[in-house]
């Protein structure tokens, strides 16, 4: 039979014993197990600081698509690369070059040319010009189907300047030959006059003699009166043949003369109705119709004189005090295999809305910008000339000055 008395040396309860009590009691946690744990938290807050400082290219791609800005939710954003000039010291400034974007454009601006005033809806029937063509001022760049017809008026202006002249002609001959026929009718009348009144006084003399009948008498007072108004009619007839040019005939002819030179003046300014003319020396930048077209509201062409190109920037608002006039300038872009080099000459005196915009999706659309006009240098002139509206950017910074000199 088995033993069931305890065994004083025993320490443990017998239900421990059979897994019936409360088990083993669980061991405290010791400070070298958690010591991992701040640490960890210091590396990651120490790898936060520096990726923000530096960007590397990973965050950078973060931030690119996603529009964040590190810091912007503070005053003054963080970690962020300088773009300004910033103070360091008491009065030490560390300088920075201004980027801006801007287009090529000729020297003068380009010229939309339109199609003329009254054309209607005229279409291009000939055009003389081809892009890259250089042309002078006055020469025609095309002709519009509506041409034919402002011929034709024309021409019926000219025949009719024609006979109007003629008929001026005509006219003064005949107030000539009529002034003289009536001057010697009228002299025939005065000399019948005479006569008559010489003999109504012979009769009137025998008449109170009494050896001269009454009815003579009466005859001859007749023929007296006949002949002076004859005479009066002559000189008044006479009168109007006199005057020269001033004469009435002939001023009615000159005036008619004179509408038709008008007319044909007219006509002469509606044919520039059918043609378009260049009105400056340049080249033919764009042509934006061909024959049988009716041009749209960019006109038949654009016309730019390129002999010197310039660059027209958009400066930021918060960047034009760092921009002044004869500061160097280098312009970049993918189309050109080097930079162009040049100086600005003018800055513009109105803050206008930005026009030319970065292919980034997060740049910013509704900047407001100020317009600087750069002058290239000769030889980037030259290089650019066939690259009106080509949009670059550009670099502005007292630094440039001796790389622009290199890339002459």
């Amino acid at each position: 039979m088995q033993d069931t008395t305890p065994d004083p040396t025993r320490t443990g309860l017998p239900l421990s014993e059979n897994g019936k009590g409360k088990g083993p009691t669980r061991p405290h946690l010791s400070f070298k197990r958690l010591w991992p744990i701040p640490v960890i938290i210091a590396l990651l807050f120490t790898g936060a600081v520096i990726g923000m400082y530096f960007q590397p290219p990973g965050l950078k791609a973060f931030f690119h698509f996603t529009g964040l800005k590190p810091g912007a939710g503070t005053s003054r954003p963080i970690a962020v690369p300088l773009t300004r000039s910033e103070a360091r010291g008491e009065g030490e400034v560390i300088a920075s070059s201004v980027t801006a974007l801007g287009r090529l454009i000729p020297e003068g601006e380009t010229i939309a040319l339109a199609m003329p005033n009254g054309a209607g809806d005229a279409r291009i029937a000939r055009l003389f010009v081809d892009e890259g063509d250089s042309v002078a001022a006055g020469d025609v760049i095309a002709e519009l189907d509506s041409l034919p017809q402002l011929e034709a008026a024309l021409a019926s202006t000219q025949a009719n300047v024609q006979t109007r002249e003629a008929a001026l002609a005509q006219t003064r001959i005949n107030v000539a030959a009529s002034l003289a026929e009536t001057r010697a009718a009228r002299d025939r009348a005065a000399a019948a006059a005479d006569l008559a009144q010489r003999e109504l006084a012979r009769v009137q003399d025998l008449a109170q003699r009494g050896v001269m009948p009454q009815s003579r008498l009466d005859s001859a007072e007749a023929h007296a009166i006949e002949t002076a108004r004859e005479l009066d009619r002559l000189t008044a007839t006479l009168s109007r043949w006199q005057g020269g040019e001033a004469q009435g005939d002939i001023t009615l002819a000159e005036r008619q003369l004179d509408q038709a030179r008008a007319e044909l003046e007219r006509a002469r300014r509606d044919m520039a109705r059918g043609r378009v003319i260049a009105p400056q020396a340049g080249a033919i930048l764009d042509l934006h119709a061909r024959a049988g077209e009716r041009p749209d509201q960019r006109g038949v062409a654009t016309l730019g004189s390129i002999t010197h190109m310039q660059a027209e920037l958009e400066v930021y608002q918060d960047d034009i005090a760092r921009v002044h006039v004869g500061q160097r300038v280098r312009l970049t872009a993918p189309a050109l295999d080097t930079p162009l080099e040049g100086e600005v000459v003018r800055i513009g005196l109105e803050v206008e809305r930005q026009s030319v915009l970065s292919s980034d999706p997060v740049a910013h659309t509704d900047a407001r910008i100020i317009r600087v006009l750069v002058s290239l240098d000769p030889a980037s002139s030259q290089r650019a000339r066939a690259l009106s509206g080509l949009e670059v950017v550009a670099s502005l910074g007292a630094n440039l000055g001796g790389a622009a000199s290199d890339g002459q």
